[in-house]
């Protein structure tokens, strides 16, 4: 599977982008990653089609936030490109979940360490030594950070926070809930119809809800919320979820056995 991200001239990102589409190992974890999230747990996915939407949300959200003027943290304190920030972003993002090949438990820390050596084999030629260990350390950093309760401590770590709660449209929430039964995980999961990323009026992005149930709140309150708030990019954002046209029910009826 091609992750399809718009590389607006960042050819070193292009390259990376290149060997990860090409990389048998990463196809294996993403796919073992939904054997253990579908098949075995029964939850929702975790494989490569979560994988393509956050990081292409991922790389949007950290794009609007330099076009309004923030640094990214590679730049800041590296003294790297603003490109060498996108590649800090996609590597995270495309491996941010691999570790769900061993377990769900846990599973940013085994991502880190399934990560680590692709990482290396990714960037290979394209950056010195002394450059492939920053930025290493910046890709493993947002891995492990995307961890609910675990505070990000740059830009770049918390984009992709803020983008693996995004991937909540149409029942496919970051909160796992078990498939096919109905939860307010579940519920309120499937009345997010669109999720929106644009330049803010008051802030350099603005995330915009469409939801056709006010069950919906359930997953703007109790996950994207909570990720923002343990991030570093909450003062760059506003977000707005509404109600589009005439309520829609989503269960008639429900009872306790």
């Amino acid at each position: 599977m091609s992750l399809n991200v718009p590389l607006q001239k960042n050819v070193t990102l292009g390259k990376v982008l290149e060997r990860i589409d090409a990389s048998e190992t990463v196809q294996a974890y993403w796919a073992a990653s939904n054997i253990t999230a579908i098949d075995r747990l029964r939850i929702n996915d975790h494989g490569p089609v979560h994988i393509k939407i956050m990081t292409n949300i991922a790389l949007k959200l950290l794009r609007l936030l330099v076009a309004a003027g923030v640094t990214p943290s590679a730049v800041k304190d590296h003294g790297l490109r603003p490109e060498d920030a996108e590649v800090v972003v996609v590597l995270a993002a495309a491996l941010h979940d691999v570790g769900h090949a061993i377990h769900r438990l846990d599973h940013e820390g085994l991502s880190v360490v399934l990560a680590a050596p692709l990482i290396d084999e990714f960037l290979a030629d394209l950056y010195d030594a002394r450059t492939v260990a920053t930025l290493k350390g910046e890709v493993l950093h947002a891995i492990l950070t995307h961890q609910r309760d675990i505070e990000p401590l740059t830009i770049e770590a918390g984009v992709v926070k803020v983008a693996d709660a995004l991937d909540m449209e149409s029942g496919r929430a970051r909160i796992p809930f078990s498939t096919g039964e109905p939860t307010i995980h579940s519920v309120s999961a499937m009345a997010i119809r669109k999720v929106r990323l644009s330049a803010g009026e008051t802030r350099p992005i603005k995330i915009a809800i469409e939801m056709s149930n006010s069950a919906g709140i359930f997953q703007v309150d109790n996950l994207l919320r909570e990720k923002l708030k343990h991030s570093t990019i909450a003062p760059y954002v506003e977000v707005v979820a509404e109600v589009a046209g005439e309520e829609k029910s989503i269960v008639q009826r429900y009872s306790i056995e």
